[in-house]
């Protein structure tokens, strides 16, 4: 059985699947404060944008619902990341100190 061409719609929207699963596993693992290596991710998202810039606009067109649904998780997950490294400050009216 042959593969298909890497630049297919077909190939393309499998790496876009594998890319929206690596994306779920980093948001798990953020929300247990486990250390997230985005490499793979990066490396992954760079190839799907070469693979979807040398395809025919016409073969990409059906791809753009996960790309739009990939970009959303991509977006979460940076200010998951972002939330993380920088959380917001206390809530000056709550005062966790005072008894109700």
């Amino acid at each position: 059985m042959n593969a298909a061409p890497a630049n297919s719609a077909s190939a393309v929207r499998e790496e876009l699947d594998k890319a929206a699963s690596l994306v779920l596993t980093a948001q798990r693992l953020l929300t247990t404060g486990t250390m997230v290596d985005l490499s793979a991710l990066e490396g992954k998202v760079r190839r799907i944008c070469e693979r979807l810039a040398a395809m025919e606009r016409e073969d990409g067109r059906p791809l753009v619902p996960v790309m739009e649904s990939l970009i959303g998780d991509l977006d979460r997950l940076a200010e998951a990341i972002q939330q993380r490294v920088e959380p917001p400050p206390p809530n000056p009216r709550r005062n966790p100190y005072r008894q109700a």
